[in-house]
């Protein structure tokens, strides 16, 4: 895929930045820890619930998805509400503008589909200035959310 020559390294500080803001929101959400979580693309949240109810509620937006062959950006998947995907559309602005193909073309391939979801959940990260982002299991596949805020609620 073509990319400018900073590329590489500006990828490399989005992903160390991104395992740093994962581990914080790990640390102070436990994320994995609660019983379940539920998301609503009309509503861009994600919850997370215990037996009691909901716990901790992130607005987010719908990166990605991976299939059994490619990944499709949710901006190209029209399947998901538009509320879901509009910021992304910033990321595929920064993409063309760039001239950062994978940022810009709606399906790519990889022999290592759930690298490059994280890869580009970083990507979006440092974009669009999120929190981190989850992957939800999907079918055969997996949802990458990104997660521009996060709270615990009462």
């Amino acid at each position: 895929m073509k990319a400018p020559d900073w590329y590489d390294a500006w990828c490399e500080d989005a992903f160390t930045a991104f395992t740093a803001k994962q581990e914080r929101m790990q640390a102070d959400y436990r994320l994995a820890a609660w019983a379940r979580y539920d998301y609503d693309a009309e509503a861009c949240t994600l919850t997370f619930s215990d037996e009691q109810g909901p716990r901790v509620v992130a607005d987010i937006q719908v990166i990605g998805t991976i299939g059994e062959h490619d990944w499709m950006w949710g901006w190209a998947n029209a399947n998901w509400p538009p509320q879901s995907t509009d910021a992304m559309r910033q990321v595929r602005t920064f993409g063309v503008e760039k001239g950062v193909e994978e940022l810009a073309v709606d399906v790519l391939t990889s022999d290592d589909l759930p690298g490059l979801g994280w890869m580009l959940a970083a990507i979006s990260a440092r974009v669009l200035e999120a929190e981190g982002a989850y992957r939800a299991p999907s079918g055969t596949g997996a949802v990458y959310l990104l997660i521009r805020s996060i709270k615990f609620v009462s």
